[in-house]
């Protein structure tokens, strides 16, 4: 991942600009003059076509077989 550094006080950059570094996969740090103020990154890489891989964890969810009854009057009305 390319870092590219913007000063706040010497760019005005245009969002759709920004979003154009990020498909790039590079991260922006906005700066004011030496002082680092933020850090855009991409949340999901643009250009990724991977697919999704099913099974990576399983058994890590089990719902309990009464799941789907209804809950008792107490816990809706908060008495015990």
């Amino acid at each position: 991942m390319l870092t590219q550094i913007i000063d706040i006080a010497e760019a005005q950059m245009s969002i759709k600009e920004l979003l154009s570094l990020l498909k790039e996969d590079t991260e922006i740090v906005l700066t004011n003059g030496n002082i680092p103020l933020a850090r855009i990154i991409s949340i999901n890489p643009f250009n990724s076509n991977s697919p999704r891989k099913q099974d990576l964890h399983p058994n890590a969810i089990i719902m309990s077989k009464d799941f789907d009854e209804p809950l008792p009057d107490e816990f809706w009305l908060g008495e015990e």
